[in-house]
């Protein structure tokens, strides 16, 4: 009787062994890839439309900064480039009387030679004299130097303009580039979402003061979710990239939900055992993370502890 109360008690020590064991090969905690987004420009936060938990879209905008002076200053640019343009001189309108000095002298000179060419004629049938021939040829000689210089005084004057054109031309475009540089800075003024994700952390609120570079609120896409685990030396060469896994996370009633993952990253250097993690030999002092996604369907938050059966 005495020995049969002896294989009891050792039955049911065994029992409570085998129920306290581990069922996972390795545990850790979930986490994300958190993005901290911050102000771009400095002014009153006039609106910054979100709140923790928040579920926001890649490129939406959801506040603003003020932006009042940016925009004046840019008016005042805008206003230099017109009165600027305003002195840009009209070179044809300008040299349009020497074209016309030109045409008149043109039309002059083609009579001319006309009828030096009918006196020529005419002095070989001796119905003109030699002088008339002379003073025709006179006449033309004159005329040319006379459109020679109003061609030289239009090209001169040409020149000055489009001179002076390019200086004020040169003139704009730093005002141009000023423009442009407050454009940016406008669309910075902006507070536009950059990545899909839920806001965990809102660090400022509308009327603050922003300054470049200030946190305003931390973000993650927890669609899918990463447990960084921990295993052993003698379990790291039965693992690899991309190898299908379960995870296990407490669920209602003291049971676990099993979720599937696939490792997507392995430490390539052994680490010391983190207090807070446990493995499959708890006397392992040197262990290797690896990273094993979890597509999540919104039960499983940042933080939580996962186990991970290997196998």
């Amino acid at each position: 009787m005495k020995a049969y109360k002896y294989f009891v008690l050792f039955a049911a020590l065994l029992t409570g062994c085998k129920e306290n064991e581990n069922p996972y090969d390795a545990s850790g905690t979930f986490e994300a890839v958190e993005t901290i987004v911050s102000a771009e420009a400095s002014g009153r936060i006039m609106q910054l439309d979100l709140e923790e938990g928040q579920q926001l879209k890649e490129g939406q905008i959801v506040g603003y900064i003020d932006s009042l002076q940016l925009f004046l200053k840019k008016k005042q640019l805008e206003a230099q480039i017109r009165a600027t343009g305003s002195r840009v001189p009209d070179i044809v309108a300008q040299t349009n009387v020497y074209k016309q000095q030109i045409a008149v002298s043109q039309v002059r000179l083609d009579n001319l030679l006309h009828e030096k060419k009918r006196i020529e004629n005419l002095l070989k049938a001796d119905a003109a004299t030699p002088k008339q021939l002379d003073d025709i040829n006179a006449q033309v000689a004159e005329l040319q130097k006379q459109l020679e210089v109003i061609n030289r005084q239009d090209a001169a004057q040409t020149s000055v303009l489009r001179t002076q054109t390019s200086g004020l031309r040169a003139d704009v475009q730093p005002l141009v580039v000023q423009i442009e540089q407050i454009n940016d800075q406008l669309a910075k003024s902006k507070i536009i979402n950059e990545v899909n994700g839920t806001v965990l952390t809102k660090y400022a609120e509308a009327n603050e003061i922003a300054a470049t570079g200030k946190p305003l609120y931390k973000i993650a896409d927890l669609s899918t979710i990463i447990l960084r685990a921990y295993v052993t030396g003698d379990q790291l060469t039965g693992i690899k990239l991309n190898q299908k896994v379960k995870v296990l996370v407490d669920d209602a009633g003291g049971k676990y939900r099993e979720l599937p993952g696939e490792i997507e990253w392995i430490s390539g250097k052994a680490e010391f055992t983190p207090k807070t993690i446990q493995t499959k030999d708890e006397r392992a002092n040197l262990v290797y993370g690896v990273k094993i996604r979890v597509k999540n369907d919104g039960f499983l938050k940042i933080g939580m502890y996962g186990e991970v059966i290997l196998k």
